[in-house]
């Protein structure tokens, strides 16, 4: 196949996108991206900005004449349909899982035709997830893990942070919510219940926001949850963790191995 074959100018939505695609040495393909995008940070140097999550610049998206436009969610499905009702070629993937993250990594790379740079890339990171389940089996006691999404009202982990807090270690406070894609459908309406499931360590990333770790100790009825006890609730950057790509796969899962770590090593 030649190289003609494959789109020559990219809009990315959404940092996942535009982070894969320079980690595949394929980020010339660019010509647009999210206003949130962090990763890699020359990406904000290089690259011009045409929209934030829910909203976008129509009009400069189809200046730059994009070949193929990426996006992520059916939050983002406003967008596409008028970028399709332009005429322009888009892709919304839905990842919600960490087999999902690994499947839409493979399938940007087949997009822009780089198949062996994406063969490269997805065993580097099934290495790194490996050596961090090994690391995690060597945890004497799985320590029970509550992730905050949202405070007001309060939204625990979706599906990716879940299973990347299991395979580092722990136990997840409310797996019954983790499979459940939409923020409204993992909302925890009385407070207390966070507190009967008495994690050990609670992780936050309030969508874009700074986690206050101070605030979440001071709530009322919180103060003999183990994990406010021994001072072990931490914020992680949403660009580390709340982003369905290489991100969450590499520095958001050590970072929440680093927590769990700790724990251990603070009840040893």
């Amino acid at each position: 196949m030649t190289a003609d074959l494959f789109p020559k100018r990219i809009v990315c939505l959404t940092e996942e996108t535009t982070e894969t695609l320079y980690l595949l040495g394929e980020e010339h393909r660019i010509v647009g991206i999210s206003g949130y995008t962090v990763r890699p940070p020359r990406a904000r140097q290089e690259k011009p900005r045409v929209s934030a999550y829910l909203t976008a610049k129509i009009d400069k998206i189809l200046d730059l004449q994009p070949d193929l436009v990426l996006g992520f969610s059916d939050l983002q499905a406003d967008i596409a349909s008028q970028l399709i009702r332009a005429g322009v070629s888009v892709h919304v993937f839905n990842q919600r899982s960490i087999a999902e993250i690994l499947q839409m990594i493979a399938m940007v790379g087949a997009l822009v035709g780089a198949q062996d740079k994406t063969a490269a890339l997805l065993a580097e990171l099934q290495v790194g997830l490996d050596e961090v389940a090994a690391i995690g089996r060597t945890l004497p006691r799985r320590p029970r893990v509550y992730f905050e999404e949202w405070m007001d009202p309060i939204i625990t982990g979706i599906g990716w942070v879940s299973e990347l807090s299991v395979l580092a270690g722990g136990e997840e406070c409310f797996p019954e919510l983790a499979g459940q894609s939409l923020g409204k459908n993992r909302i925890v309406a009385d407070p207390l219940e966070v507190v009967r499931r008495a994690p050990d360590v609670i992780l936050g990333s309030w969508c874009g926001r700074k986690f206050r770790p101070e605030q979440v100790m001071a709530r009322p009825g919180w103060e003999a949850v183990p994990a406010v006890v021994h001072g072990q609730v931490f914020e992680i950057k949403s660009s580390e963790i709340l982003q369905p790509g290489p991100a969450c796969l590499t520095d958001g899962v050590r970072q929440i191995q680093k927590r769990l770590l700790g724990w251990a090593a603070l009840h040893a």
